[in-house]
């Protein structure tokens, strides 16, 4: 069945591009067939996952870039279809009748409860976690059963294990996975540390024992340098530790070289401390990551920039409290008069319950440069009591129709930032898109 599952998946996947279509049906297809499909094929080279709630599709881009910019074949599920299917889908379309992988390097980016699903089926020489937050509990449910899904399938893993060292939630991997070789990320104290913070809302306790964890500092959220008061889990050494951190220019140093991030915040050095750590583990060199850098592309809806006759356009996906804070972060440094679009949808992908608006610091928005708020999307209204109670004195517009509030939101007004869920994103690009055409 073998060859009829990966031949079925290859017909079916071009049949759809033909049709401008793609995506994980050609993987459910082949994983019909032959449901241990993943399992009877062969790999040339390292195989790398990407997983954690923040930051997996910018960090596995960035890695699979890497190793092409260092002279190896890679494939990569870049466009992001990172449950089993869709990277059935993509490994199945890039091999051989037999089942060998074409190609040197395999970068996959796995959604974080598909890593039981991936990880125990394929030869996986590294695995990179950025970090554990709080996401879609209707579907992910609470993030302790999500690690422990994880936890599930380390005991046996002998690979590389590349972490998040300010992490407690990612740190505690690593005692799961005694075979396993680590190698931990991370950030030293700088202008930007805080020694309190009102954002953390996980990373309180520690793993081990269950005891309080005290930090020394935090960077955001709970990431930051922690140790258990009780046992002997702390932040590790880091093997990459990021130093002279500047948000104004969004340079950094490592190791006696300055970089430059591609992206803004903090939380997006993160991931190119990630991509620095792989580059050592792999034995790439400083100027390749560097070339990395420069030429990143820019994610969709990720700080995604649109201009027209000296108005901006920004666009940015939230999902979950600690990102949306992270974006609430660049818009408050901007301090610009500016208008505000948030489109707020509820469908699966989203996660039905938006309860998490209320873990969300909006109130980092709502100073007098900000001249209106539009709430817009299917739970436009519970957006809008949310801005509401958060003390707006500013104007707030509920527009349901998308494009209608895209066109006031850019008004009048030189700056704009639009700020929408996951399901909203594209429909909220294609209207930025429009309006900036007309």
């Amino acid at each position: 069945m073998k060859a009829f599952s990966i031949f079925s998946t290859k017909l079916s996947s071009k049949m759809l591009h033909l049709i401008g279509h793609g995506g994980s049906m050609p993987g459910s297809i082949g994983l019909k067939l032959d449901p241990n499909i993943l399992s009877k094929l062969h790999f040339s080279g390292p195989v790398i996952l990407v997983t954690g709630t923040n930051g997996k599709t910018s960090t596995a881009n960035m890695v699979a870039d890497l190793f092409m910019r260092a002279g190896y074949r890679v494939i990569t599920n870049r466009k992001g279809d990172n449950l089993k299917a869709g990277i059935t889908t993509t490994l199945l379309t890039h091999c051989s009748v037999s089942g060998q992988v074409k190609a040197d390097v395999v970068v996959l980016e796995v959604d974080e409860l598909n890593i039981r699903h991936i990880l125990p089926f394929i030869p996986v020489s590294a695995l990179i976690v950025n970090n554990f937050f709080r996401d879609q509990l209707d579907r992910a449910r609470e993030m302790e059963q999500l690690i422990e899904s994880i936890e599930k399938v380390l005991p046996n893993y002998s690979g590389k294990l590349i972490l998040n060292g300010n992490d407690p939630n990612v740190v505690r991997l690593a005692t799961k996975a005694k075979q396993a070789k680590p190698y931990y990320f991370g950030m030293a104290e700088n202008t930007y540390s805080v020694k309190h913070t009102s954002e953390a809302s996980e990373g309180k306790f520690c793993p081990v024992c269950g005891a309080k964890l005290t930090y020394d500092y935090y960077q955001y959220s709970h990431i930051g340098s922690f140790h258990c008061t009780k046992c002997a889990f702390q932040t590790p050494e880091l093997s990459i530790c990021l130093k002279d951190i500047d948000l104004n220019k969004e340079n950094f140093s490592c190791e006696g070289t300055v970089y430059h991030s591609p992206y803004e915040g903090m939380y997006s050095m993160y991931n190119c401390a990630a991509v620095l750590t792989v580059a050592k583990a792999f034995s790439i060199s400083n100027e390749v990551v560097k070339e990395v850098f420069q030429h990143a592309p820019q994610p969709k809806g990720r700080n995604e920039k649109f201009e027209k006759d000296g108005h901006t356009c920004i666009l940015n996906l939230v999902k979950n409290p600690t990102g949306a804070n992270e974006v609430m972060k660049v818009i408050e440094k901007d301090h610009n008069e500016k208008k505000i679009c948030i489109v707020l949808n509820d469908r699966e992908q989203d996660g039905t319950d938006v309860s998490w608006i209320y873990d969300t610091f909006f109130e980092k928005i709502m100073d007098e440069k900000t001249k209106e708020i539009y709430c817009t999307g299917l739970r436009a209204n519970d957006m809008a009591l949310r801005i509401y109670y958060g003390g707006y004195k500013g104007k707030i517009t509920v527009i349901n129709d998308l494009q209608e509030a895209v066109h006031h939101a850019n008004e009048n007004i030189d700056t704009t930032y639009v700020v929408a869920t996951y399901t909203a994103l594209l429909p909220s690009r294609n209207a930025i898109v429009k309006e900036m055409e007309a």
